[in-house]
């Protein structure tokens, strides 16, 4: 597909996600950092978003550490008009684990209900 095909809109519908970043992590790439506190996850999940403050980036990044892992999502500047609708919905939530450093994303989900869902999905890699 072209990226012209990506962003084209049809009357109606919502435009098209961006593409979901490849995964961080795989055999054949070198060995993941192992965050050992909020602010190192931080770091590693801050490559997997737009620049802070940037056009269209988001206003800040949270960090919600749970046992797994940590949960890093941004945070967007409130939109000119609050009552329309967003105008590239999607987006997604980073989650770097405590074991491996292995980086999964999740969709852009509330914390509480994206944590619920890394458990129900989270398989650890096999020795």
């Amino acid at each position: 597909m072209a990226d012209s095909d990506r962003t084209a809109r049809r009357p109606g519908l919502p435009p098209t996600p961006p593409p979901i970043p490849p995964h961080a992590g795989g055999a054949d790439s070198a060995p993941q950092p192992v965050p050992t506190n909020a602010d190192e996850a931080l770091a590693i999940g801050r490559r997997h978003f737009p620049e802070v403050g940037s056009p269209g980036g988001p206003a800040e990044l949270f960090v919600h550490e749970f046992d797994l892992g940590y949960l890093i999502h941004a945070g967007w500047p409130p939109p000119a008009d609050p009552t329309a609708p967003p105008a590239e919905p999607g987006g997604s939530n980073v989650v770097v684990s405590k074991s491996d450093g292995e980086v999964s994303f999740l969709p852009n989900f509330p914390p509480e209900a994206a944590v619920e869902l890394y458990h129900r999905s989270y398989r650890p890699k096999s020795s």
